[in-house]
């Protein structure tokens, strides 16, 4: 039997990751194997994603609006009139197919490490998706040095091998191991002879809460960020600029109201956020040396020059700050977490960067992750390999919902089930090529939504509604080519165009079957919400137990109250 001399092809997903995170992007972090891949290939200034992991992540795999696949939020923040409904499962619903069965189907070895997080029952893990091998976390995180969870809405830290509830080795370290359980798979399935081509989906938990790194790499990074966000956020579009990432021209987004003033900060809370953001720089430094990793091994096995990358983030930086959370120390308390200076990103250390950091990892865009602002949605995507052409900026708008038809069309795959349900994005080929300056024509109108926060995009144009706490639920008009930060609101302005563009929402909204979350929905309260609901349903016995024994000790002391009364 021949050769089978077809690409590999390796997904990279970064979690929570900003646009000007990537070292190529503008960021402090040290990733010189990210840059290697985005110098040999096509960068990405234009591309969108969902603002929330799960719905990002089903896309990605598939090529299909959120809504469609079943995963259309996060549990986490789904409300009571969403649950069950079509498109709001919280599983791949029946005839949405992923990459992993398309390019098994057409011979391919498929695997996958990392996140997954795209729904819990046995079918539902990757091993029911397509993927020959996999070690994954389905959860939206879990702690990076050891097998625990990180909030309450779970109980411990749900990790799968093959379908199979797994333990962690002694010495886990996410980014560490998630390289080296695909090595592992890559090694135990090769065959010399005939060579088969491979599917590695690596799913980074960097940089997701709990922000961790080694503290030798944390200490690396001393004193870059002891000026604070603001200075950031300055610095970041700078070098955005310089790089031709955005036009020199494009305004410094506003940072959302209610935002922390840097200056006005105690001199120890100046140093524990510095750190935090130090240690996040260190959690992609030390990510990018385990894809270095990843690539030596590929180059080690002749494969590495016939192998497409795809790098990219599930949507924009991480506002959440889990200890502004009721009940949360109480439940870090329980669960071996603090969040010292002395320890910051180590073993038991809980760090989140909050949302001002997020906002400067974002800048120089709008808000940030979970928002259908840019700063939620625009983030970094990488594409090398064999015939992918170099260039500096690829600036036309690409989707999420892109990737998978992009992979099938490299590959010529055009074969699918006959049931699946039909993939709504469209392959980026003619742009990797060179051979088009744009996929989406200028009035094609591009729609999205997430738990209430919405975009729909039209040529240069965006339409985007934000909910609380960060936003207000008013519909607003931007020019993205203009006004990329999103600064200057032009509903008043262009009353026919934003009225145009609200038709083409409604009607993005019927055709996908988009379920608005309940009034007054807040995610954090949601999250809160659902998180008690899940507590208490997976402790009912125990609380059951409790509450009887405390009512029968309640019960005899009063007994025993009365008789000496008597």
């Amino acid at each position: 039997t021949e050769d089978d001399q077809r690409p590999n092809v390796v997904v990279i997903l970064v979690d929570d990751a900003g646009l000007t995170d990537f070292a190529p992007f503008g960021g402090e972090a040290q990733m010189p194997h990210i840059q290697t891949l985005a110098d040999r290939g096509t960068k990405f200034s234009n591309y969108h994603t969902s603002p929330l992991c799960a719905p990002s992540r089903a896309m990605l795999l598939t090529g299909i609006d959120n809504h469609r696949t079943g995963i259309a939020t996060i549990p986490e923040v789904l409300t009571d009139n969403q649950a069950g409904q079509p498109g709001y499962s919280m599983f791949l619903e029946p005839g949405v197919t992923t990459l992993a069965e398309r390019l098994k189907a057409a011979g391919y070895s498929t695997y996958m490490t990392g996140k997954w997080h795209l729904g819990g029952r046995e079918q539902d893990l990757p091993n029911g998706h397509g993927f020959d091998r996999s070690f994954a976390l389905d959860a939206s995180g879990a702690d990076n040095w050891e097998q625990k969870p990180y909030m309450g809405y779970y109980d411990f830290a749900p990790w799968y091998e093959d379908g199979k509830a797994a333990n962690l080795p002694e010495d886990f370290y996410s980014s560490k191991f998630i390289v080296d359980r695909m090595i592992s798979y890559l090694d135990s399935d090769q065959q010399p002879s005939p060579r088969q081509p491979f599917f590695s989906y690596l799913a980074f938990q960097a940089i997701h809460i709990p922000v961790q790194a080694p503290r030798e790499i944390t200490d690396s990074y001393n004193g870059v960020y002891d000026q604070g966000w603001h200075r950031l956020r300055e610095r970041r579009q700078q070098r955005a600029i310089e790089l031709g990432l955005i036009s020199a021209d494009a305004p410094l987004a506003e940072m959302p109201a209610g935002s922390k003033d840097w200056q006005s900060l105690s001199p120890e809370d100046r140093a524990l956020y510095a750190r935090s953001m130090q240690v996040q720089a260190a959690m992609l430094e030390s990510m990018d040396s385990h894809i270095g990793r990843f690539i030596a091994y590929l180059k080690a096995r002749g494969e590495l020059a016939n192998t497409l990358f795809i790098v990219t983030s599930d949507n924009g930086p991480e506002p959440s700050d889990p200890l502004a959370v009721s009940g949360m120390q109480t439940w870090m308390n329980f669960n071996g977490y603090n969040r010292r200076l002395d320890n910051l990103g180590e073993r038991g250390s809980m760090v989140a960067i909050g949302p001002e950091w997020a906002s400067a990892s974002a800048s120089p865009l709008n808000m940030f992750k979970f928002y259908a602002a840019e700063g939620g949605i625009r983030v970094p995507l990488i594409i090398a390999g064999p015939e992918i052409a170099e260039q500096s900026w690829q600036s036309a708008i690409t989707m999420v919902t892109d990737i998978a038809p992009t992979v099938l069309d490299y590959l010529n795959i055009s074969e699918q089930p006959a049931a699946a349900v039909t993939i709504t994005g469209r392959s980026m080929m003619p742009l990797l090529e060179g051979s088009a300056s744009a996929i989406y024509s200028e009035d094609e109108a591009i729609g999205m939504e997430v738990s209430g926060n919405s975009a729909l995009i039209k040529g240069d144009y965006k339409l985007s509604r934000n909910s609380p706490p960060h936003g207000d639920n008013i519909w607003r008009l931007y020019n993205l080519a203009l006004d990329p930060g999103e600064s200057n609101d032009l509903r008043a302005l262009q009353p026919v165009r934003f009225n145009q563009l609200m038709e083409h929402y409604r009607a993005y909204e019927s055709e996908f079957g988009v379920i608005a979350p309940t009034a007054g929905f807040d995610f954090i309260a949601q999250t809160r919400r659902n998180s008690v609901k899940k507590l208490l349903h997976s402790n009912w016995r125990g609380l059951a137990l409790g509450t009887l024994i405390t009512l029968l000790f309640t019960m005899l002391i009063r007994s025993v109250y009365r008789r000496r009364q008597a």
